[in-house]
């Protein structure tokens, strides 16, 4: 039990880093930080440094071999206009840790960095950090793209899965967006077969992600098993890249983000939809 427990420490430290990392690391030349928040924001004052990545901009609803295709040259395009090598720290962050760093971590691991980081807790567990409106300059690279399609699931691996044991279908939408009271899409409902909790449950009441431990337990309490393979989705494939870390860092070794999510699957005539009911 204790090796399992720290295993899942240390893979939380692989995915987030906190405040104390970063006052140790801040002035260390192969570390990019990036501002995730609304440009208004950023311009009203960001940590020294830090480069601007809004992932909002940029939504995918078409997860066929085109849509990949696509959204892997819009990726490499992104990353290497913010300077992106693939040798240095890239930590995300926003004001909490929240789904927009969240959305640019999962998307700088799935492009194939093996060092893309959240802040965990943002810009409120680094209160004593001075902000600044200066923006750096900084060279554009020619990053490299190395797809890692197994963090990664389309609408095809998703139908083709449903009911199979081994994989299990993780829907972290709101409650009414679950239970259709809420449609997004042309149509409402759910993915059949799907577990569902809220992302926000992965986070502590100070805006940090959960513990390990915490976050393992209410998992398995919603029937979520560590040995499945873990579908995430959402709306747009953001809350689903928060719920993607958050099960990593539980220690479930198999996780994909939908990535066209809710967007994509209820706005199509051809693909099955479960309509949950409140008890």
């Amino acid at each position: 039990m204790n090796q399992e427990k720290t295993a899942r420490d240390e893979g939380k430290a692989e995915l987030i880093v906190d405040a104390r990392w970063l006052r140790e690391h801040r002035d260390g030349a192969s570390l990019i930080l990036i501002d995730t928040r609304p440009v208004k924001d950023f311009h009203g004052g960001h940590l020294s440094g830090a480069r601007h990545f809004d992932p909002f901009a940029f939504h995918h609803t078409d997860t066929s071999e085109r849509g990949i295709a696509e959204f892997g040259a819009q990726l490499q395009w992104i990353f290497s206009a913010l300077g992106i090598t693939g040798r240095e720290t890239v930590v995300f962050y926003e004001n909490e840790s929240g789904m927009r760093a969240a959305r640019g971590q999962w998307a700088l691991e799935y492009a194939g960095h093996p060092k893309a980081r959240m802040l965990d807790g943002g810009l409120k567990a680094a209160a004593g950090e001075t902000l600044t409106t200066r923006v750096d300059r900084f060279a554009a690279t020619d990053f490299e793209l190395s797809a890692r399609a197994e963090i990664l699931a389309t609408y095809a691996h998703l139908l083709d899965r449903i009911g199979r044991p081994g994989v299990q279908i993780f829907d972290v939408r709101s409650d009414e967006e679950y239970f259709g009271e809420r449609v997004r899409a042309k149509h409402g409902g759910a993915i059949p077969g799907a577990f569902h909790q809220d992302w926000t449950a992965a986070l502590g009441a100070d805006g940090t992600v959960k513990s390990p431990a915490e976050l393992r337990a209410q998992f398995e309490a919603i029937g979520l098993d560590p040995a499945a393979e873990i579908v995430t989705y959402c709306q747009g494939g953001y809350r689903a890249a928060h719920a993607y870390l958050a099960l990593k860092i539980a220690g479930y070794p198999k996780v994909r983000n939908y990535l066209g999510s809710w967007a994509e699957w209820g706005n199509r005539d051809d693909l099955p939809i479960q309509h949950p009911r409140r008890k």
